[in-house]
């Protein structure tokens, strides 16, 4: 079972940076798929960015150019650089992560855990 734990979010004001963080513990050694999503109320949960054990990537369109995934050495911490922020990038933030299959995905069903998230508040 593996643990997720998202930090990093806050208030800013539009055209600001915001950096996110994931660290997982509790997994073996084998390695994931991991990838921020977002969810605001009343919406369906969309990807952000995605990144697998070999840094591929993926970024949904809207944020393309202004966020950036990366991750650690030892594959247990994400991150998301979010710079040019605009009130429409407010959202609830959840890392995800998946055991399952080994190229990056942005479907939110193809993850298995879930961090509890983490609140990203742009004002204009």
């Amino acid at each position: 079972q593996l643990q997720l734990v998202e930090s990093g979010g806050g208030s800013v004001q539009a055209g600001g940076s915001l950096r996110l963080s994931c660290v997982a513990t509790g997994g073996g050694s084998r390695g994931y798929r991991m990838g921020w999503f977002r969810q605001v109320t009343n919406a369906e949960r969309e990807a952000v960015a995605v990144i697998d054990a070999l840094d591929r990537t993926l970024y949904a369109d809207s944020v393309l150019g202004r966020f950036t995934i990366s991750q650690d050495n030892t594959k247990t911490t994400l991150y998301l650089q979010m710079d040019r922020l605009q009130p429409e990038d407010s959202a609830t933030y959840y890392c995800a992560a998946d055991q399952r299959a080994s190229r990056p995905s942005l479907a939110p069903a193809d993850y298995q855990w879930w961090g509890q998230g983490t609140q990203v508040i742009v004002s204009s």
